[in-house]
């Protein structure tokens, strides 16, 4: 089974997070995995085609702020809040703060 590359938190650079929570679906996708935890790749609720949620997912995932594991057939994605707030100091809540959900 092939494994999915994550970068170690000490390498991820912020103006890599910053450009990742630039675009308004990647940020829609944060505010999710922050609020409802744990999500299954198809139950994230995003107005786009399964291709370019797989490319925004990718970009969350080499940013840093995401991890991906395999469950059986399943991709499911987390935040890595932990690991982010420890590189970067509040940096989430400030950036979650001013958020509201797109989706309806």
């Amino acid at each position: 089974m092939r494994t999915t590359p994550h970068p170690e938190i000490d390498s991820i650079e912020l103006a890599e997070v910053l450009h990742a929570l630039s675009d308004p679906v990647r940020l829609e996708i944060v505010r999710c995995l922050a609020v409802h935890g744990e999500r299954c790749c198809g139950d994230l609720d995003v107005p786009v085609s399964k291709s370019t949620l797989s490319h925004h997912l990718k970009v969350l995932r080499h940013s840093g702020l995401t991890l991906t594991r395999a469950d059986g057939t399943q991709r499911l994605v987390s935040l890595r809040r932990i690991e982010v707030e420890t590189r970067f100091p509040r940096l989430l809540d400030a950036v979650l703060a001013g958020t509201r959900s797109v989706t309806p």
